[in-house]
């Protein structure tokens, strides 16, 4: 079996230093060969460029802008009403996925509208985010992009996001019905909204096209105190084939470094 692949979410991990590109710096120098990151797009983009290509550290995902977090947007793909800014968003990560070589951009759906019940609106916010998703998905195509939608529970970290389960972005997938549309699995998410792991993972599989990983309930280190046993899981991921990337966001107890023991140990017993 080959071993699995991981990336440092720069967003959450290296946090001690105060740009991502030195982020970049660090993640390449604790041994990631890959790195991920929410949103970039306040970052000098040709100083990003530089280091990815001093490094060789792969840019394997970022999201699409969030919107104005100030006025309370998590993102807009099922937003009714912001189907413009939703696209200039989309545009704006292909710039910076196409200058970082970056293969797949996260679609964020985003949040119930303020005021707004969310059965009442439910059925709205899925034709938007279908129509938006067919869209990225034809303009994604054309530059060898995968497209991913990512459930966020609504129980501990964000009540009001539109798309909070696997079932349900699964059944959005199918409605859209592209090939380069698929599933982003944050294995603490589906946790606390779903459990049942195990079977969630063998599933949902064929429609996965990225993992991320932390502890439940705190968000922490996968080899902290918690609900899930990652080397389980990791065994999981290998027995069933799984050759996508695995991205490490957490929040680190103490330093990002001093935290890195598990994947330390990883690489050292399963790495080729």
């Amino acid at each position: 079996m080959a071993p699995l692949k991981f990336c440092a979410n720069i967003s959450w991990l290296f946090t001690e230093l105060p740009d991502f590109s030195q982020r970049i710096l660090a993640a390449a120098a604790a041994g990631f060969q890959a790195v991920e990151a929410a949103w970039l797009y306040d970052s000098d983009l040709q100083e990003l460029q530089r280091v990815r290509k001093a490094t060789g550290v792969e840019v394997v995902l970022i999201n699409t802008p969030p919107g104005d977090i100030k006025a309370g947007d998590l993102g807009l793909g099922a937003v009714p009403g912001r189907e413009a800014e939703f696209r200039e968003g989309l545009d704006l990560s292909l710039k910076y996925a196409r200058a970082l070589d970056c293969k797949r951009i996260h679609l964020m759906a985003g949040r119930v509208p303020v005021d707004s019940d969310r059965a009442t609106v439910a059925k709205e916010m899925e034709a938007v985010f279908v129509q938006n998703l067919k869209y990225a998905a034809d303009i994604l195509s054309k530059e060898g992009i995968t497209g991913l939608i990512e459930p966020i529970n609504t129980r501990i970290t964000d009540p009001k996001y539109f798309l909070d389960s696997p079932h349900q972005a699964s059944a959005i997938l199918e409605k859209v019905g592209k090939p380069n549309m698929k599933l982003q699995m944050d294995i603490f998410h589906w946790q606390i909204m779903d459990g049942n792991l195990t079977q969630n993972i063998q599933k949902y599989i064929p429609i996965i096209g990225h993992v991320q990983i932390a502890q439940v309930p705190g968000r922490n280190e996968p080899d902290s105190a918690g609900e899930l046993s990652y080397s389980y899981l990791f065994d999981t991921l290998e027995n069933i084939g799984y050759q996508g990337y695995i991205g490490c966001e957490y929040k680190p107890q103490g330093s990002t470094d001093e935290g890195l023991g598990w994947i330390r140990e990883y690489w050292t017993h399963r790495k080729c």
